[in-house]
């Protein structure tokens, strides 16, 4: 894949500019200084910013390609996504959140039991802490089983246990479920036991 957009930066505007090919169902790090367009990259995928110029091709699909004007919605590339805001339904409870996302009931149960989010199934978010808040977003982004994962700092308000814990766990299931992952991080080294690649965003 290759992708060219203009991004607003401490300094004024400058150019986002990726070259990259991920391997199907790897985990990669995604790092680089802060305000270089790490999340601009990551919303450009999902389809939710359109690039300026280039293409990118996902098991054989293209999803976007501006010579040939292809832009798929974010509906069609399907990909799970974990926002750094976490984008939660504030009218939602945690298990709602997760029905919203799967039917599937025993998955249902085992991402509350991985998250320990079990005894919270009937709270809404403001009833939740942060580090809660984030675990339910992580949650309900994998419940969809995506094809592609997006996560955008999904560990920064979780104490060093449960980072630790819920990472391994992430790990296990990424591989059952055949997904690539891309995260976006600001601490590469605590992903270093899970991740396959890294890109550096400069």
């Amino acid at each position: 894949m290759t992708i060219k957009k203009q991004i607003k930066t401490y300094q004024g505007y400058g150019n986002l500019e990726v070259k990259a090919s991920f391997p199907t169902d790897s985990i990669t790090i995604i790092h680089g200084a802060s305000g270089i367009g790490k999340t601009t990259f990551l919303k450009t995928l999902a389809g939710l910013i359109k690039p300026e110029e280039g293409n990118i091709n996902v098991h054989g699909e293209i999803w976007f390609d501006h010579l040939l004007r292809i832009n798929w919605s974010p509906q069609q590339r399907k990909t799970g996504f974990v926002f750094q805001d976490y984008a939660l339904f504030p009218n939602m409870t945690v298990l709602q959140h997760l029905k919203f996302a799967t039917k599937n009931r025993g998955l249902i149960q085992r991402l509350l039991n991985l998250g320990q989010l079990e005894g919270l199934t009937g709270h809404k978010p403001h009833q939740l802490s942060g580090g809660q808040q984030q675990r339910l977003a992580i949650l309900r982004a994998i419940a969809v089983q995506p094809k592609v994962l997006l996560m955008d700092e999904p560990f920064s308000a979780l104490d060093q246990d449960m980072r630790k814990s819920l990472i391994l766990n992430l790990q296990q299931l990424l591989n059952e479920f055949k997904c690539t992952c891309l995260i976006v991080t600001h601490n590469p080294k605590e992903l270093e036991n899970i991740a396959n690649h890294s890109l550096l965003i400069r």
